[in-house]
C-alpha cells in the first residue's frame, strides 16, 4: 500500500489537463467508487471570477443553519487538502487519495478527475446533507458536471480560456450554464444571463446581485427554502484573496488572473503606491492586467509561477514596459518578493497579484492572514 507522502507525489506527477475534454472517464471512475455524488445535494458555482468566496460564504451559511456540509474548490495556495472540506474542515488528505488511488489509475483519470472524485466520495463517507462545489473550467466538459445539479450559481462572465470555451461572452456563458440540472434554480451575479440561463434549463433564475455574499445568500436560502441568518459569513476568510501578509511595512497578496479580477482589486486595496510583483499565464490578457496594475505604482518585479501556462518572467517583463518605469526580471518567486520589499523599503507597499498558482509557489514564504471576504 503506498505511504501518505506516496499518495500526494502521485496526485502532483498527473497531467493537470485531459488530452481531450469529456466526462466519459470521471463517469467511470465514479461508477467504480459507487457514484458518490448522488449521495447529496449539491450547489454547483461555475463563472468566472469570485467562485471561491462564493463557495466558502455558501459553505458557511448552511454550516451556520445547522447544516453537515461538504464544499470543494480549486485552484489551493497553502496545499492540495485546502481544497476539500467537510464540517468546515480540510479532510485527511492521504486517506481521500488512497480511496480513489486505484480506480483512477485504472481509467487514467487526470489530477482534476482525482481530486474531484475524492471530494465527493469524502461528501458521501461524512454523509454530507449538502455540498457545494466550484467548478474548474467552463462547465459542460468539466469534470464536476455529474451532479445535474439543482441549484447552481452563475458568479460572472469574462472572457477566460477562449481557446476551450468560445470567443465571446455569450458562448462562455452557455458552456458555464451546461452544469444546469433539470428543473434547476439559476442564481445570478449578471442579470444579462437569465435568457441563457433558461435556455440551459433552469425553472426558475434569481439575479442576486454581483457580490458574492449576495450570490451565496441568494443560493443557500433558494437551496433551503428559507431566509437564513448571514452572520456565519462575516468571518469567512479565503487564501490569496486581498491577503495581507504583513501591516507595516504592507503587503498584500492577490489572486487576480485576469483583467476583472484586477479591476475589482484595485477597487478593494488601500490607497498606496506599490511595488508590484506578478506572474501571469499566457493565455490571459496580460497586456490589460499590465495596464491596470500600473495604477499602483510604477515599479513591477516579473517573475513566473510554476505552472507551465505562465509567461517566462523575460516575456512578461518586456510586454509591463510601457506601462511601468521601472521593470525588474527575478525568476525565482521567493526572490522577487524579497526585491520588492527591498525597492518599497519601510514607507512603501508591496503587492503580489496575477496568479493563484504564484501564490501557491509562495505559500511557504509567509504567514499570511487572510482578510474577511467584506474587506
Amino acid at each position: 500500500m503506498p505511504s501518505a507522502a506516496e499518495n500526494v507525489a502521485w496526485l502532483e506527477g498527473l497531467s493537470p489537463w485531459p488530452q481531450e475534454f469529456g466526462l466519459e472517464r470521471i463517469r467511470t471512475l465514479l461508477r467504480k467508487l459507487g457514484d458518490p455524488q448522488r449521495a447529496f445535494p449539491p450547489i454547483h458555482v461555475v463563472g468566472t471570477n469570485g467562485k471561491t468566496t462564493t463557495t466558502r460564504l455558501a459553505e458557511a451559511l448552511l454550516a451556520g443553519a445547522g447544516l453537515a456540509v461538504g464544499a470543494y474548490t480549486s485552484p489551493h495556495v497553502s496545499d492540495w487538502g485546502e481544497r476539500i472540506h467537510v464540517r468546515g474542515a480540510e479532510v485527511d488528505l492521504e486517506r481521500a487519495l488512497e480511496r480513489v488511488r486505484p480506480a483512477a489509475e485504472e481509467v487514467r483519470a487526470t489530477q482534476f478527475e482525482v481530486l474531484t472524485a475524492a471530494a465527493f466520495a469524502e461528501f458521501a463517507s461524512a454523509r454530507v446533507d449538502a455540498a457545494v462545489v466550484e467548478a474548474g473550467l467552463g462547465g459542460r466538459h468539466d469534470a464536476t458536471n455529474v451532479l445535474q445539479a439543482r441549484m447552481v450559481v452563475l458568479t460572472n462572465v469574462g472572457l477566460e480560456h477562449t481557446e476551450v470555451l468560445g470567443n465571446t461572452r455569450e458562448e462562455i456563458a452557455a458552456e458555464k450554464l451546461a452544469v444546469t440540472g433539470p428543473r434547476a434554480t439559476v442564481v445570478l451575479g449578471e442579470p444579462e444571463w437569465e435568457g441563457a440561463a433558461r435556455a440551459a434549463g433552469a425553472e426558475s433564475v434569481v439575479v442576486a446581485g454581483a457580490s458574492n455574499l449576495a450570490l451565496a445568500l441568494a443560493a443557500v436560502e433558494s437551496f433551503l427554502g428559507r431566509p437564513v441568518d448571514p452572520t456565519p459569513a462575516e468571518d469567512v476568510s479565503v487564501p490569496g484573496r486581498l491577503e495581507r501578509v504583513s501591516e507595516d511595512p504592507l503587503e498584500i497578496w492577490d489572486g487576480a488572473h485576469n483583467l476583472a479580477g484586477v479591476g475589482w482589486l484595485l477597487a478593494h486595496l488601500p490607497t498606496r503606491r506599490y511595488v508590484v510583483v506578478a506572474s501571469i499565464l499566457a493565455d490571459k490578457d496580460a497586456d490589460g492586467m499590465l495596464a491596470a496594475l500600473s495604477a499602483l505604482g510604477d515599479t513591477i518585479v516579473a517573475t513566473a509561477s510554476s505552472n507551465e501556462r505562465a509567461l517566462p518572467p523575460a516575456d512578461l517583463a518586456e510586454r509591463a514596459r510601457p506601462f511601468f518605469k521601472q521593470v525588474s526580471t527575478v525568476a525565482d518567486p521567493a526572490e522577487a518578493v524579497a526585491a520588492a520589499r527591498e525597492a518599497a523599503g519601510d514607507e512603501g507597499a508591496v503587492l503580489v497579484t496575477g496568479s493563484l498558482y504564484l501564490l501557491a509557489d509562495l505559500a511557504s514564504f509567509r504567514p499570511g492572514t487572510a482578510l474577511p471576504w467584506r474587506q
